[in-house]
């Protein structure tokens, strides 16, 4: 099995667009296609479903998908081990995450690169999670735990580690929010709502008002979900949150789950960084980490 090919199908099965993945791994479509159907012959049957419009993994490229990256990582761990002599990595990166995320994605990922890069040294930054992308963008922190935007950019890679749910959440306690949000039918168009300033929870609050037809009242747009569930439980309004940051949230209970229609769609949770670093040895070491967290069944 080449080893380019391979290359070539786990960026396209991340993308799942091949004018993204020539344009990102410096080949023609043709050659992509060429690439992928010698896979196919190899493995004997089909790995992705495409039309004109779209693209899918079958249940075999997902299969393949979770070897490849698996087998690429422990590759460019031994090419480095190679090539520095079995020296250990030194050095530091920048990882910059939410308050939240060091809670539940983070532990796990940091005792894994902690016992198998001792010297290498990690600077944490945490603060508003809207802000991830951008960061590592501008090259601000070398890796952030992001939320996965609807379009995202074609410098960046990212590593799927969880799919966190939205929901809507209220005060337990009596306030004007829930004095609306008890009449029948409740008047949304009244009901004070908390935004957050920026980010993947505020396009999904845009939208999920837009299909209702309805202009929320805005109460105020905050940086950052932790405050806005303390915001909440103090009464201010009702806001769109991560499930993840309410399950570690000291307000948990004084905030309370609205049943809402339509269902929010979740956003997916993960690792990323620049494309162009992948080939730096610290940079891949964290990857190599990060997805043995996404595939727990992988060596």
């Amino acid at each position: 099995m080449d080893l380019r090919n391979l290359e070539l199908f786990v960026h396209l099965s991340q993308s799942l667009h091949f004018g993204r993945t020539a344009d990102a791994m410096a080949v023609s479509p043709s050659t992509l296609s060429r690439a992928i159907q010698r896979l196919e012959q190899e493995v004997g049957c089909e790995l992705l479903l495409r039309d004109n419009r779209s693209v899918a993994l079958t249940p075999a490229g997902l299969q393949l998908q979770q070897f490849a990256e698996s087998w690429l990582g422990d590759w460019d761990q031994m090419r480095d081990r190679l090539k520095h002599n079995d020296s250990p990595l030194q050095g530091r990166l920048r990882l910059f995450c939410s308050v939240t995320a060091s809670y539940f994605l983070l532990p796990d990922i940091l005792a894994r690169f902690r016992t198998r890069y001792p010297q290498l040294e990690l600077r944490l930054e945490t603060g508003d999670p809207a802000l991830a992308i951008d960061k590592v963008l501008n090259e601000e922190t070398d890796l952030a735990i992001a939320a996965r935007p609807d379009a995202l950019p074609a410098k960046l890679e990212f590593i799927r580690l969880q799919t966190v749910p939205l929901v809507f959440i209220a005060p337990r306690i009596p306030c004007l929010a829930n004095e609306l949000l008890q009449q029948s039918p409740a008047d949304w168009g009244k009901i004070p709502v908390i935004l957050t300033e920026q980010g993947v929870a505020r396009k999904r609050t845009n939208q999920w008002f837009r299909n209702k037809g309805i202009s929320p009242n805005v109460y105020a747009e905050v940086a950052g979900n932790e405050a806005i569930v303390g915001m909440v439980a103090l009464g201010c309004g009702v806001a769109l949150v991560p499930t993840a940051v309410i399950r570690h949230s000291p307000m948990a209970d004084k905030i309370q789950r609205l049943a809402v229609t339509p269902d929010l769609k979740p956003f997916e949770v993960g690792v990323c960084l620049l494309k162009k670093r992948l080939e730096d040895p610290l940079i891949r070491a964290f990857r190599q980490i990060a997805l043995q967290q996404a595939n727990p069944e992988s060596p």
